[in-house]
């Protein structure tokens, strides 16, 4: 059998995931897809065509394009899972819980009740999910994130004056390292560094590559080389245009290394 693949996602700018159909959807149309926590409403972000997939009969199915009825259960979910987290949170706060509910959802044919929340530790949420589910008599599920998860979840406007990348188009949070800020020559100052979630900033995966490149060959600061004029420490380094400054009897001099040349191919 023939099947199209589709990109979907169930959030706006939330993780797309592949799904086969052996009918057409129309990309931004709604659509009801079958998941391992039942079905779920999400939205046609991305038709892949010429897919790599190779086991496509293991994705998931998309069942059907959305209804008015599907629409409006949808609508229904999102009102519900709203009152849901206000409960949560008071029954959190009865029972002493030192945890920090961020949202709840409902699956689309509510066989299921997720519930994101923030811990220093692990806790002991027996009773919690007991009464949640004495409540909404359907599965629990309390799902302990972390602090890049949260800001993804609440959003916000990061030190560049945009929106939090992971808020807005990134479908994958790559891990970030303290040695990608080094590369990059930024001062480890964490309110220079960190985002608002208060780990290393997403942004400095974009160019690391890049940084990593430039720097090949490069002098660290403080090493002391040799130029026409005489030796000394170098001072400054400008990577990604491959240049330094090193000084010279109190005085700077500028040396450029020029671009990379890159092996022959032939």
């Amino acid at each position: 059998m023939n099947y199209y693949i589709y990109g979907v996602n169930f959030k706006d700018n939330g993780k797309i995931y592949h799904f086969k159909s052996t009918f057409k959807c129309p990309i931004n149309v709604t659509v009801i897809t079958e998941t391992e926590k039942g079905e779920q409403f999400g939205k046609v972000v991305s038709f892949i065509e010429n897919s790599p997939i190779k086991n496509i009969d293991e994705l998931r199915d998309i069942i059907r394009i959305s209804t008015k009825n599907d629409y409006e259960q949808y609508l229904r979910n999102l009102k519900d899972a709203d009152r849901a987290l206000k409960d949560c949170r008071e029954i959190v706060k009865e029972l002493n819980l030192d945890m920090k509910v961020i949202n709840a959802t409902f699956t689309f044919d509510r066989k299921q009740l997720i519930f994101n929340f923030l811990a220093d530790e692990r806790i002991d949420f027996r009773e919690l999910a007991k009464r949640l589910a004495s409540i909404y008599r359907t599965r629990i599920e309390l799902r302990q994130i972390g602090a890049r998860d949260k800001a993804r979840e609440v959003g916000g406007v990061g030190p560049c004056g945009k929106k939090l990348c992971c808020a807005s188009f990134l479908s994958h949070i790559d891990s970030v390292s303290m040695n990608m800020a080094k590369n990059q020559g930024l001062a480890l100052n964490p309110s220079k560094i960190n985002g608002l979630c208060g780990r290393l900033l997403c942004c400095l995966t974009y160019e690391d590559d890049e940084y990593i490149t430039c720097n090949k060959g490069m002098p660290e600061i403080g090493d002391v080389v040799n130029t026409p004029n005489g030796s000394g420490p170098v001072v400054s380094k400008d990577i990604l245009n491959r240049s330094y400054k090193v000084l010279v009897d109190n005085e700077k001099i500028d040396i450029s290394l020029g671009e990379i040349n890159e092996p022959s191919t032939e």
